[in-house]
């Protein structure tokens, strides 16, 4: 292998391990990618209450992302129109008519109060250089919501794509409790678009689901779309029904548009056309029915490993109890540490040991007059003190030592103590501290996000038993050709996309074919008509051989390869 081959090989692995690991696959802990990471922490350290420039986060952003704005203002347009973590001001776009959302300097965002309360915990968040060293990135956020499964991803990287289907908040939620019982859960998508959804064949996320427009009959002439399926918008679905229109698979009179916050296409029938005949053929040919496939691709430990929504779920709810445990311990340590202080200052203004260091005359002997005065009293320590606790009681000011509220002091010692042993309680049993947060995050949000995609069952829609017969065939006897694009007077025939025609012609050879736009007989057509592949069909056939001797035979036919020529005799 060649210097340049061995550098290129190497060149690419680490391309694609980058984009695997650091573009594309959203992580399983804190369910995001690098990009909306970044957008997020940088959210969090630009948050005052007030929303911001669009413009000024994204400038903001590019400190720790190493590519362009146009990629981050399209992530934080994603990420907002989540509904979850960014609060939005102005023109972020339309979902379901799929308009672009407005310049970024003339949008604004912030954080709300779940991603505020859930995403972020900087002390407790592991962070490292920016690309380019001048600010620190976290590696993951301490996220305490199950994130990968609320908000889906879809990324393709180098030789695997992922797509997570979005899945309700409350229900997992509620799944998680379950875990913790140790109790069955099963999981669905939920999408924002609404529409109805067919979970047979999900298989925990493997597999894929069915999902349909909600389409209404207004009266017999009128036909609504109220809601969309997944990955469709009212621009696609109309662009969809245009199409069928122009094959002729679907007849409609007029489409309107009506949609502002809420889907509402109406579409006006023909005379001789009736609305529950129309929409089993929008789900047939339009998309108005679509079948969405799920690939649960995360990655975890640095490494893009497959997994399903109950996986995800389980380990997300055990990511969830260490969180909180990480967070509880850390607290408590906070409140130990706020003890100790206000121990040692108790002792040093009750017990004047302040007054031991008023005849010293050097530092040293200032601070070792502490350290003895606080010895005699280190029974009634939180911990043993150190040099920073000496440095600090000897920056006491005298209005502070002259001002001491004892009283109070023994009162927030006492608040601090049962706050500790609540803590405490909480830290034996993690899974029931849990299972009451889970609760609580239930109560005090699960109202906000109902479910809006209608779990069913959805019947298949057989496209040949709903076809229309728009194909309209004739032969020219002048020219031999057949079909829909011949202008003829003889058989004359209307059939549907999805019928056969049995065409015989004067030498003996038949055909079965579908209807066929344009086909030359090399003889003149004899006999064309519609073939039943199901019955087949049976006949005499009167002929004469070279010799002119008369015959006559029974003939059925039954089995064919289409479009191929056969010998009737």
């Amino acid at each position: 292998m060649s210097r340049l081959e061995s550098l290129m090989k190497d060149h690419f692995i680490e391309y694609a391990s980058y984009f695997i690991l650091d573009r594309a696959i959203p992580d399983l802990r804190d369910g995001l990618k690098p990009v909306q990471r970044r957008i997020l922490h940088t959210l969090f350290r630009m948050n005052d209450g007030r929303f911001h420039k669009v413009a000024n986060v994204i400038g903001d952003t590019m400190k720790l992302h190493p590519h362009g704005d146009a990629s981050i203002g399209d992530a934080l347009v994603v990420l907002a129109n989540k509904d979850y973590f960014i609060e939005r001001q102005g023109n972020f776009g339309n979902l379901l008519t799929g308009h672009a959302a407005a310049a970024p300097r003339y949008i604004e965002c912030r954080l709300t109060e779940l991603a505020l309360e859930t995403m972020f915990h900087p002390a407790l968040t592991e962070f490292v250089p920016s690309y380019d060293g001048r600010n620190d990135e976290p590696v993951s956020l301490p996220a305490k919501l199950p994130v990968v499964l609320m908000t889906g991803a879809e990324g393709i990287a180098v030789g695997m794509s992922t797509r997570i289907l979005p899945h309700n908040l409350p229900e997992i939620w509620q799944a998680q409790i379950a875990v913790l019982n140790k109790e069955e859960f099963e999981l669905f998508p939920d999408f924002a678009q609404g529409g109805l959804m067919d979970v047979a064949a999900y298989e925990d996320g493997r597999g894929k689901v069915d999902v349909r427009a909600r389409i209404e009959a207004k009266d017999r002439k009128t036909v609504v779309i109220r809601e969309l399926p997944f990955g469709t918008t009212t621009e696609s679905v109309i662009a969809s029904i245009e199409a069928a229109v122009a094959k002729g698979r679907v007849k409609i009179a007029s489409i309107n548009d009506f949609t502002t916050e809420r889907v509402e296409i109406e579409l006006e029938l023909p005379r001789g056309v009736d609305a529950d005949e129309v929409i089993p053929q929008l789900y047939a040919y339009t998309e108005c029915s679509v079948s969405v496939s799920s690939n649960l691709i995360v990655i975890d430990d640095r490494k893009p490993v497959q997994l399903t929504v109950s996986d995800i779920t389980k380990r997300l709810t055990e990511t969830l109890k260490d969180q909180l445990k990480r967070e509880l311990e850390y607290d408590r340590g906070e409140l130990v540490d706020r003890k100790h202080w206000l121990t040692l200052e108790q002792i040093f203004v009750e017990k004047r040991v302040y007054k031991q260091i008023e005849d010293k005359t050097t530092s040293d002997a200032v601070r070792q007059a502490v350290v003895s005065g606080m010895k005699a009293f280190e029974k009634l320590f939180v911990r043993p003190m150190v040099d920073e606790d000496v440095t600090r009681l000897l920056d006491l000011r005298i209005r502070r030592i002259s001002a001491y509220d004892i009283e109070k002091n023994r009162k927030e010692i006492e608040e601090i103590d049962k706050k500790i042993a609540e803590i405490d309680r909480k830290l034996k049993n993690m899974v029931k501290t849990t299972i009451q947060y889970l609760e609580g995050m239930l109560k005090k949000y699960g109202a906000r996000y109902p479910r809006k995609t209608r779990i069913t069952e959805i019947q298949a829609v057989d496209k040949k038993a709903v076809a229309r017969q728009n194909l309209k065939l004739a032969y020219d006897k002048e020219t031999s050709y057949f079909g829909s694009e011949v202008r003829g007077e003889l058989f004359k025939l209307t059939v549907s996309e999805f019928e056969h025609v049995l065409a015989i012609a004067k030498d003996g050879t038949y055909r079965i074919m579908n209807a066929p736009e344009k086909v030359l007989f090399t003889a003149p057509l004899l006999y064309a008509e519609v073939f039943d592949e199901e019955k087949g069909v049976e006949f005499t056939v009167v002929y004469r051989d070279k010799q002119r001797t008369p015959f006559a035979k029974r003939i059925r036919i039954e089995k064919f390869i289409r479009n191929k020529e056969y010998q009737l005799i």
